[in-house]
C-alpha cells in the first residue's frame, strides 16, 4: 500500500487512475508521493517515507530540486501535457498584439453616452484598427513541445516561421512543419522577424536572454511574447523598450511590479495552462510516472534524476538504487549481492551529473539486511526492493 498527498487541488481525471494500492494521506510527512501544482516547497521538511514529488505541470522552481536528489528523493514533471493550451493562449496573444482588440472592448463597455453607440462605433474604430497575421514573419525561441505546436500553427494563418533551438530534439524534429525555416541563431530571429516568441526553460543562460543588446537588433514595433518564464525578459529594459517605441507590444503571461500597467505591455495572469483540459492532461501524466516509478522502478520526466526503464517488473524481485555518480558504485552493489548468493538477471545504471540510478532485477528473494547493506554504502542515497 503506498499512500500519497496533494499539497494543491488535483484533477480527480488523474487521481482515479490510482487503484486501491493507493491511499490518500492529510499527513504529507507519511506520504510515500505527493503530487504538486504551485505549492512551494522550499522550506518543507519531507518525511522520511517520501520518495518522489510529482509536478503536475512544467516548472518545477517550486520544489527544492537539489535538496530532494541528496534525500533520495525523484522529483517529476509533466513536460508536454499542456503543450495545447499554452500554444492557443501563445496564438491568442499574437492576435492581441496584431489589432487592438483590448482597447476596442474597454472602449465599449467604458462607453457611457446617450445616442447610439453603433454610430459612435463606426467613427471610433479606427483608433484600434490593426494588422493581419498573415504574411508576417514569426521567430520561435525554444522547439521543445510547446515551440513546435506554436510554430505549426503558426503556418497554417500564413505566417513564414523561423525557429530556432541548439538542442532540439529528434522526437521535437520529427514533429515540426517542414515549412519552418531553421535559424542558426538567435540573433537571426531578434533580426528578421515580426513577432517573437519564446518558449525556452529558465536557465542562468537564458534568464534576461531578451535585453536591451537583443532589442536593439530587432525590428522597430516588434512584438515579444512570453509564456514561458517572466526572468527570460529583462523587466527594465522591456519597459524602456515600450516606451521608447522600439517594441510595439509585449505580451506576456506573467504579472510583474514592473510591467503592470505599462502601455503596450498587454499582461496575462498566468493563464496558460489553466484549462480543464491541461489540468486533467497533466494529472493523468503525473498519475502515470509515480505509478510505472513505484510499482517498476522507472523514472520517465525526472528533473534532478536520470531517466531510465527497464520495462515492467516480471516475477523477479528489483532493486532500485539512488546513488552519487561515482566510481565504483555497481562493484560494491553486485559483490554484496554475491556475497548472499544472488544471481543478477538485469542491471542497469544511468547517470544524470553527479547522481545516478541503478536498477537490478535478482533470482532470489532479497532480504530487509541485503537491503540495509546496499543502503549502508557511502554515496547510496536511497534504496527500494519492489517485490
Amino acid at each position: 500500500m503506498y499512500k500519497y498527498h496533494c499539497l494543491n487541488p488535483i484533477s480527480p481525471v488523474g487521481m482515479g487512475q490510482l487503484d486501491a494500492n493507493y491511499e490518500n494521506t492529510e499527513n504529507a510527512a507519511d506520504a510515500d508521493v505527493i503530487l504538486v501544482r504551485s505549492a512551494k516547497m522550499h522550506e518543507m521538511e519531507f518525511g522520511e517515507n517520501l520518495k518522489a514529488i510529482a509536478r503536475a505541470g512544467a516548472g518545477v522552481n517550486n520544489i527544492p530540486l537539489d535538496r530532494c536528489a541528496e534525500e533520495g528523493i525523484v522529483v517529476f514533471n509533466t513536460p508536454g501535457a499542456n503543450a495545447n493550451g499554452v500554444k492557443e493562449l501563445v496564438i491568442a496573444g499574437m492576435l492581441l498584439a496584431a489589432r487592438d482588440i483590448v482597447g476596442g472592448i474597454n472602449w465599449v463597455k467604458g462607453y457611457d453616452e446617450d445616442g447610439d453607440i453603433a454610430k459612435v462605433a463606426e467613427k471610433k474604430k479606427k483608433a484600434f484598427a490593426g494588422t493581419e497575421l498573415k504574411g508576417k514573419k514569426l521567430g520561435v525561441i525554444g522547439l521543445g513541445a510547446i515551440g513546435v505546436l506554436v510554430a505549426n500553427a503558426a503556418t497554417h494563418l500564413g505566417m513564414e516561421v523561423y525557429g530556432y533551438d541548439p538542442y532540439v530534439s529528434v522526437d521535437s524534429a520529427w514533429r515540426l512543419s517542414r515549412n519552418i525555416h531553421h535559424a542558426k541563431t538567435a540573433d537571426e530571429i531578434y533580426k528578421e522577424c515580426d513577432y517573437i516568441t519564446i518558449h525556452v526553460p529558465a536557465l542562468e543562460d537564458t534568464k534576461g536572454m531578451i535585453n536591451k543588446e537583443a532589442m536593439s537588433l530587432m525590428k522597430d514595433g516588434v512584438v515579444i511574447l512570453n509564456f514561458a518564464r517572466d526572468v527570460l525578459v529583462d523587466q527594465k529594459d522591456i519597459v524602456e523598450a515600450l516606451e521608447s517605441g522600439k517594441v510595439h507590444r509585449y505580451v506576456t503571461d506573467f504579472a510583474t511590479q514592473e510591467i503592470k500597467g505599462v502601455d503596450g505591455a498587454i499582461v496575462i495572469p498566468h493563464l496558460g495552462a489553466s484549462t480543464e483540459e491541461s489540468e486533467d492532461n497533466c494529472a493523468k501524466m503525473a498519475v502515470a510516472e509515480i505509478r510505472d516509478f513505484l510499482e517498476n522502478g522507472n523514472i520517465t520526466h525526472s528533473v534532478n534524476y536520470p531517466d531510465c526503464n527497464v520495462g515492467v517488473r516480471g516475477d523477479a524481485e528489483r532493486i532500485t538504487i539512488l546513488h552519487k555518480n561515482i566510481p565504483n558504485m555497481i562493484g560494491q552493489f553486485t559483490t554484496l549481492l554475491a556475497q548472499e548468493d544472488l544471481n543478477i538477471a538485469l542491471m542497469t545504471n544511468k547517470s544524470r551529473k553527479e547522481y545516478a540510478y541503478t536498477v537490478i532485477d535478482v533470482d532470489g528473494t532479497v532480504s530487509d539486511e541485503v537491503a540495509a547493506k546496499i543502503e549502508g554504502v557511502s554515496g547510496v542515497l536511497g534504496v527500494r526492493v519492489i517485490r
